[in-house]
């Protein structure tokens, strides 16, 4: 059927509700979003589900939510797995605990229980709650940091990652062969009670996960020594990390943190910002006008799913708030981290520090500092996840730390995605630690940039949506793909990635070599001084990112150097547009 078809069909069936039909009515004299609405089904890729919110089958609502369901709860069906059951959480979005629900009473009636939260859950506390209930599998209604009107849908295997490969493929599969709504299965919540298999979740997850939470502390005595001496500002952004960031770092010993008021609330709105993201200097607005007034050390800031963080912190040389990027809060953790085990532990010969393909080339030197083994993952926290499994299955490799550019990290392995409630703790635990040096986080960031040299790291991207956006990004990556660029921003090309097609080519001796990754849409350039370029299709909004990275000698000259590259990648994108 067409859309035009489609969307008549979604009016004159009676399996969609009232509201759905009068949405859909509003629009019955614009073609265009009638057009974006049903011209495809919203795709279930192996990042779940992401999208605006309303009527359609290019929406997120109540019916694709359901159907995709049906297809996890097929899948665990085939595989045998329906009593081990499904955790299920949600953040502050418009329609999260509605759609949480709706996946709950589906799985249901599929035979499989469901273990879903009473109330908003940061995302790192369902990957634990996976794990801690030993379910078959877990689903997280967020859309992480995206604008108001989206939300999305997550799922993650039993070890508590995302999925990957095979169960990915095999959810997708099944989701795509419900192609009719009316076989979707649903009951009520008060029948699936009855049936025992609608079971809600709370306080003894909570307590358990900060427990792990804890056991992460390596400096107990420098908290007692110096948390009077800092102070924190903090925002939830509207979110879910409120009272489990809050709750950690005062039973760990933290007394003065400041919540920034106007944001302490979950609001799917959003209202104190344009779209919740702590990358954004928007959302810091607030956290650095309390932070004056209280004359703070640092400013944390986590997104709604409270995977992320954001940081500010003091120069008390100049008495500025410095931005700390997600490649220098991570390389700050990273250093800190490894340096604390070898301290106190020692090193094991088979630690591993895992890093994403397009983060900052100062995690390879941490890496080399240290001795420990560096390994690189495609973009996404779900494959630092597999490493972690792969450590445990095969009894080989000792997960030490791990992070993304995209202000995400883990500390432990009590959960398998990135977690920002740990990484406020252990950030703060650092200032501690760094205190009784008589030293900033600043001053320890520029240690490490001393250290291992001024890396610096940056990120350009443009937004082409809808069905045209879709064609342009990809034939952006088609043209670079079949003219490979020998020269960029006065960097030679060395080497060039083509995870697409498992190879990478060296550019001066002709030598093709597998990337040992799997399939993936990703152009990576290797340049000269250190420096890189990386392409990419964002895997959850309409954009075609650029990242890129290089080395300076100092600040200044870092600053100057990564914004020559990034004019650079900038002209070379408009050329292509």
């Amino acid at each position: 059927m067409g859309y035009r078809e489609i969307y008549q069909e979604w009016l004159e069936n009676p399996y969609f509700d009232a509201q759905t039909k009068a949405e859909l009515e509003s629009i019955a004299d614009d073609e265009k979003e009638i057009n974006e609405r049903f011209y495809t089904e919203l795709a279930f890729g192996t990042a779940g589900l992401r999208g605006v919110i309303g009527a359609g089958t290019n929406r997120m609502n109540i019916y694709t939510v359901r159907k995709t369901t049906q297809g996890l709860a097929n899948y665990i069906s085939a595989i045998g797995e329906q009593k081990r059951g499904v955790a299920i959480a949600f953040d502050s979005r418009r329609m999260s605990p509605e759609f949480a629900e709706e996946a709950a009473r589906c799985l249901c009636a599929n035979g499989i229980p469901a273990y879903i939260f009473e109330s908003l859950r940061p995302t790192p506390e369902l990957s634990f709650a996976v794990r801690k209930l030993h379910c078959i599998a877990g689903i997280n209604i967020t859309a992480s940091h995206n604008p108001p009107e989206y939300n999305g849908y997550k799922v993650y295997w039993e070890d508590g990652a995302q999925i990957t490969p095979p169960h990915d493929t095999g959810i997708m599969d099944e989701v795509r062969k419900v192609t009719d709504f009316n076989t979707v299965k649903t009951m009520s919540k008060e029948d699936a009670k009855a049936a025992g298999l609608f079971h809600v979740i709370g306080a003894e997850v909570d307590d358990a996960y900060i427990a792990e939470l804890k056991k992460q502390v390596r400096n107990w005595d420098c908290i007692q020594q110096a948390q009077k001496d800092i102070k924190i500002v903090y925002s939830p952004l509207h979110g879910t990390g409120n009272l489990p960031a809050r709750r950690v770092l005062k039973e760990i010993g933290f007394e003065n943190v400041y919540v920034v008021k106007e944001q302490e609330l979950p609001d799917g709105e959003f209202p104190t910002v344009s779209y919740p993201n702590p990358e954004a200097a928007e959302a810091f607005e607030l956290g650095l006008k309390l932070a004056r007034e209280v004359d703070a050390d640092l400013v944390l800031a986590t997104d709604p799913d409270a995977d992320r963080l954001g940081v500010y912190v003091k120069d008390s040389k100049s008495g500025e708030y410095k931005v700390l990027t997600g490649n220098m809060s991570g390389c700050l953790l990273a250093d800190y981290e490894i340096g604390q085990i070898k301290q106190h532990d020692g090193l094991p010969d088979d630690g591993a520090l895992i890093k994403t393909i397009v983060t900052s080339n100062m995690a390879d030197a941490i890496a080399s500092y240290y001795g420990v083994r560096l390994i690189e993952v495609l973009t996404g926290f779900k494959y630092i996840g597999q490493q972690i499994l792969g450590f445990e299955t095969s009894g080989k490799g000792t997960y030490l730390f791990g992070f993304e550019e995209s202000y995400g990290c883990l500390i432990g392995t009590h959960a398998r995605d990135k977690d920002a409630i740990v990484a406020t703790m252990a950030l703060c635990e650092a200032a501690a630690y760094y205190k009784t040096k008589n030293m900033t986080l600043w001053d320890a960031m520029i240690a490490l940039y001393e250290r291992y040299g001024y890396y610096k790291d940056d990120i350009q991207s443009i937004t082409l949506k809808g069905m045209e956006g879709v064609q342009k990004i990809q034939e952006i990556l088609d043209t670079l793909r079949k003219n490979p660029p020998k020269r960029i921003g006065g960097y030679d090309v060395v080497r060039v990635r083509d995870y697409k097609k498992d190879e990478i080519k060296n550019m001066s001796t002709g030598e093709v070599t597998p990337t040992g990754l799997p399939n993936s849409n990703v152009l990576y350039y290797d340049l000269t001084d250190d420096a890189w370029l990386c392409v990419r299709p964002s895997g959850t909004e309409p954009k075609v990112k650029f990242y890129y990275g290089i080395k300076g000698s100092s600040l200044e000259d870092a600053d100057e150097k990564s914004a020559a590259l990034g004019k650079e990648v900038l002209d070379m994108i408009h050329a292509m547009l």
